[in-house]
């Protein structure tokens, strides 16, 4: 299918100028692991709809704050009040926010080493498994897979294992399997993890048409340059907290990015991308 129709086709969120809920809503959140803080006191506040980057070092908490997100680690009683709240809710099940959000996660590629097809993968993401067991699948499905397969540029692997996959391939399945319900926000973590530069690119491109389309972008990485031109905010995450927030332009800085990651460092823009010389 056109990528223009799928494009159309696509749920766009609602303006948050008249959601009263923001789609996620920290403030002062600890989460202990080993009887340490891996998110220590973190505050953050994320519209439905926008696109933001988190961007922070290997061990700053990122995957520790998408755990959080997804109920697999509880905040602690904290000093003062905290407030944890997704759609306005305090309590949540990612079963019943998947037509709000969709998380494609390195835990979750990492279960998909196994001979599940491209077809399958995405068909999983109605049920929330690892793959089918025996689920009923109807014709409606099967066609919302495919066009989505379509749009994402893999519809011919479809019927191709997940193991004899490239990694940029593998996730762009794993995308798939979240977008078959429409999410208004997509959460990835570290998603271009082991792409070489053709994977990177193509891997790229997809990722600005499904921003382009409507879809909103929490990209949590620990690379400039996955940052996409769609991208308008930029959250600084270091140590278990959220060190800077704020407009692109005003974080994407020498001092800033020099500081987050304690190298010197050259940080320039091209065609909407930013990259880190210097170092």
């Amino acid at each position: 299918m056109p990528a223009g129709s799928r494009i159309k086709s696509m749920k766009l969120p609602e303006n948050p100028g008249h959601d009263p809920s923001p789609l996620l809503e920290l403030s002062n959140v600890t989460v202990v692991r080993g009887g340490r803080p891996v998110l220590d006191s973190v505050s953050l506040t994320i519209r439905a709809g926008e696109n933001i980057a988190i961007l922070g070092p290997n061990g700053s908490g990122k995957s520790s704050f998408i755990r959080t997100i997804t109920r697999e680690y509880y905040p602690v009683i904290n000093d003062g009040p905290v407030i944890f709240r997704m759609m306005g809710k305090e309590v949540w099940d990612v079963f019943s926010l998947r037509s709000h959000l969709g998380v494609v996660s390195n835990d979750l590629q990492f279960s998909y080493t196994r001979k599940t097809t491209g077809m399958d993968t995405i068909l999983s993401g109605y049920f929330s498994s690892i793959g089918l067991f025996n689920q009923e699948i109807s014709p409606e499905m099967r066609a919302k897979a495919c066009e989505t397969a379509e749009f994402l540029e893999i519809g011919h692997l479809l019927d191709r294992p997940m193991n004899t996959l490239s990694s940029g391939e593998a996730r762009r399945f794993l995308i798939g399997r979240a977008l078959v319900h429409d999410p208004g926000t997509l959460i990835l973590d570290e998603p271009t993890n082991s792409l070489d530069l053709h994977a990177l690119h193509a891997f790229r491109r997809v990722l600005r048409k499904i921003a382009q389309a409507g879809t909103g972008i929490v990209l949590v990485t620990h690379n400039l340059h996955d940052i996409i031109p769609e991208i308008s905010r930029v959250v600084l995450m270091k140590g278990g907290t959220f060190v800077s927030d704020g407009p692109k332009e005003e974080i994407l800085t020498d001092e800033l990015i020099g500081g987050l990651f304690c190298v010197p460092v050259h940080v320039r823009s091209e065609d909407g991308y930013y990259y880190g010389t210097g170092y």
